[in-house]
C-alpha cells in the first residue's frame, strides 16, 4: 500500500494502516523530522489509548496501556550499540503479543522478525509525506 498525505489527513492514514496489517509489530523507517512519532501517536490513539506522549527518544521505550492491551513505542535513535537493546530485553517485548511501533529499526535490524510491517515515510517537496507499507506476508 502506498499514500501520499498531508498533516491533516494523519487520522485516516493510521486507520488505512490498522486495518491493511496484520501483524502487531511495525517498524518505521524515514528521515530525521519526516513524521513517524507523529504517525505511531496518532495510531496508538486509534488503538485506545489515552495518555500517549512524545517521542521516547531519551528513555528508548515508551509504554502505553489501552482497556485490553499494552502498546510498546520504542526510539532506538541514540543507542551506541546493538547489545543495548539486548540489554533491555527487546526480546521479551518482541514475543509479548502486544503492539510495538519502532523507529531507527535499522540501528538493531538484525534482531527484528521478518514479519514486522515495514513503514517507509518520506517527505515530499511540497511537505507532503509518502508512506509505502509492507504488511506481514
Amino acid at each position: 500500500m502506498e499514500i501520499t498525505y498531508t498533516q491533516n489527513e494523519i487520522p485516516g492514514v493510521a486507520k488505512k494502516i490498522l486495518s491493511a496489517s496484520d501483524g502487531k509489530i511495525f517498524l518505521l523507517f524515514g528521515k530525521m523530522g519526516v513524521g513517524k512519532t507523529t504517525l505511531i501517536k496518532e495510531i496508538v490513539k486509534q488503538l485506545g489509548v489515552k495518555d500517549v506522549s512524545g517521542s521516547p527518544t531519551f528513555s528508548i521505550v515508551n509504554e502505553y496501556e489501552t482497556e485490553k492491551d499494552i502498546v510498546y513505542h520504542f526510539d532506538f535513535y541514540r543507542i551506541a550499540k546493538i547489545d543495548e537493546a539486548y540489554d533491555m530485553g527487546l526480546e521479551d517485548y518482541l514475543f509479548s503479543g502486544n503492539y510495538i511501533f519502532i523507529e531507527w529499526p535499522e540501528k538493531i535490524i538484525q534482531l527484528l522478525p521478518k514479519d514486522a510491517n515495514n513503514l517507509y515515510i518520506i517527505k515530499n517537496t511540497d511537505g507532503s509525506r509518502t508512506l509505502r507499507l509492507t504488511p506481514v506476508k
